[in-house]
Formats: C-alpha cells, sequence, structure tokens
C-alpha cells in the first residue's frame, strides 16, 4: 500500500502523455511540441530556513516536455507540460540569526521531482507556431510527485535521517506537492525560446527536513543511539547545554515545509513530421535498404 500512490500517480502521467501524443499525431497542423532543457535554483523553506534569506540559492536541473492545444477560444492560449526536476534542498541552524542557534540541527536533500502542469498564456498563440509572438508571459499549475532524502552529516558521515525516525515518527520519502507559478518566454529564433520561470512548491509534509514536533521525543521510545544522537544536538554545540525533559522548542507542525524553484530554460520546437512516416518517406526507406540475393 505505501506505493500505491506512487504507482497511481505514474500511471496518470503515462496516460496523459499517451493522449497528448494521440492528439499530436491527429492534428498535427494544430499542435506545437516542445523539448525544454534549463537550469537554476532551488530554495528551502521550514524549520532551519534563517529567516533572513528569501533566496537560499541551490542547483537545480530540468528537462521537459510541452504540447499546445489546437487553437479555439481558449486553447490558442493553453499548454500542457509535464517535466522532471533535480535539485538540492539544504538548511542548516548553524547560520540562524536568532536563538535557534542552539538547537544545532541541519539536513541536506538531493531531490527529484516529476510534475504535470497547465499553462495560461496572457497572449495567444498562433495556429502556426513560427509566427508567435516575441514575448508572452504565462501561469503555471498542476500537482507533481516529489522524492525526498533527508541526510546530515555526524561524526565526518553522511547519515540518512528518514529510517532513522528522530521524532518517533514515520514518514515517506514520496511525497505529493502542487506547483504553481508564472514565467516570460521570449522567441529566439524560429525553432527556439529562452523562459524564465519561478515556481513555488505546497507540500503536504512538514519533514522535508526531518524536523516537525514542537517536543523533543522521549529518548526511551527511539530506534537506538545514533537516532537519539541526531535527535537532540544540542550537546554537540555546548556539552554543558542544560537539557531538561519537555523544554526547548524542535520544530513547528503549524507550517508545512516547502520550496522554490527558478529556472532559466531552453525550448525547442520539434520538427512537425519527426514522428510521422509518410508514403513517400515509406518508399524511401524501402528503395535505400540492400537487396537480399
Amino acid at each position: 500500500m505505501r506505493y500505491q500512490g506512487l504507482f497511481i500517480f505514474i500511471s496518470g502521467i503515462f496516460l496523459i502523455s499517451e493522449g497528448w501524443a494521440q492528439a499530436f499525431y491527429a492534428v498535427r497542423r494544430d499542435h506545437d511540441l516542445i523539448v525544454s532543457f534549463g537550469t537554476g535554483t532551488s530554495t528551502y523553506f521550514g524549520e532551519l530556513q534563517n529567516p533572513g534569506d528569501v533566496i537560499d540559492a541551490k542547483p537545480s536541473f530540468n528537462v521537459g516536455a510541452q504540447v499546445f492545444f489546437a487553437p479555439n477560444f481558449l486553447g490558442n492560449r493553453l499548454s500542457a507540460r509535464t517535466e522532471l526536476t533535480y535539485f538540492r534542498l539544504q538548511g542548516t541552524d548553524a547560520t540562524a540569526d536568532d536563538d535557534r542557534v542552539e538547537r544545532n540541527l541541519s539536513f541536506f536533500s538531493n531531490n527529484m521531482e516529476l510534475n504535470a502542469v497547465g499553462l495560461f498564456h496572457l497572449f495567444p498563440q498562433d495556429k502556426k507556431f513560427y509566427k508567435r509572438s516575441f514575448l508572452n508571459i504565462y501561469a503555471m499549475a498542476g500537482t507533481g510527485l516529489l522524492y525526498t532524502n533527508p541526510k546530515t552529516e555526524y561524526q565526518g558521515q553522511t547519515i540518512k535521517l528518514q529510517p532513522l525516525e528522530t521524532e518517533g515518527i514515520k514518514y515517506s520519502r514520496f511525497q505529493f506537492v502542487i506547483p504553481y507559478g508564472i514565467g516570460i518566454r521570449f522567441r529566439q529564433g524560429v525553432l527556439y525560446n529562452i523562459a524564465l520561470e519561478a515556481g513555488w512548491r505546497k507540500t503536504f509534509t512538514d519533514y522535508l527536513d526531518d524536523a516537525s514536533s514542537v517536543r523533543y521525543p522521549d529518548p526511551l521510545i527511539l530506534k537506538g543511539d545514533l537516532s537519539r544522537a541526531l535527535s537532540d544536538r544540542r550537546r554537540e554545540r555546548d556539552p554543558n547545554y542544560p537539557i531538561k525533559p519537555g523544554l526547548g522548542r524542535r520544530g513547528n507542525p503549524d507550517n508545512k515545509d516547502s520550496y522554490m524553484l527558478i529556472s532559466l530554460k531552453l525550448e525547442y520546437f520539434l520538427p512537425i513530421d519527426l514522428f510521422h512516416d509518410d508514403g513517400r518517406r515509406l518508399m524511401w526507406i524501402k528503395r535505400s535498404r540492400p537487396r537480399r540475393r
């Protein structure tokens, strides 16, 4: 049952992709298929974020495919996209400018996100893609699946936090997210666009950073010595720190963790007949094959 949601989501993405492909084959002249490659930054928002950091840039990379719907009253402003993004999130109390520095928690994670979004463009897309406007602004929203695996450094080693259940709570590495954002696109020649996009992710988990519970858990309920050591790291910074049962704030379950991706993308219009073999092409292929003796 743990992977049922993942299976349903991937199946949905597959069906959507198949639908796009069938629509593209059926009325190719009214569709534009775009592939994109991008890079940018990722910023984490959660318990281990310094409130003074609006953008804490970490690297991200993405690849995607986008299709424009056939022109009509709304369709000439609508497109759909699926995208895979690799990005890094990180947070630490060591740079906090308040008393959270005493908590001494830290994490980092290398993440993968697969999403499907709809895009609404401010200016209509002409039926012929090469007649598109030089500039267009768009908004996007959709759904996505995130894989995350928070880790930390401890005594010179990299430790995975999720299996340790440092708060006595079990959570999944797979999480659903809602991507939404805005972008601006510039035409660069006939087949290319340059796009700058800012996207936010609403999540349904408070464990991107492995910290959520208000109070530190009872050490006796934790899995072992390593789990207890990484659950409360206050005495690593100060061996004389006065730790008392029930005192001290570890997290804030009232606000879910989230993140933001800013990307610069290169978009390329695939040739209309890339996937199409008409009769003349088939005849050429047959004639070019060597004859068997």
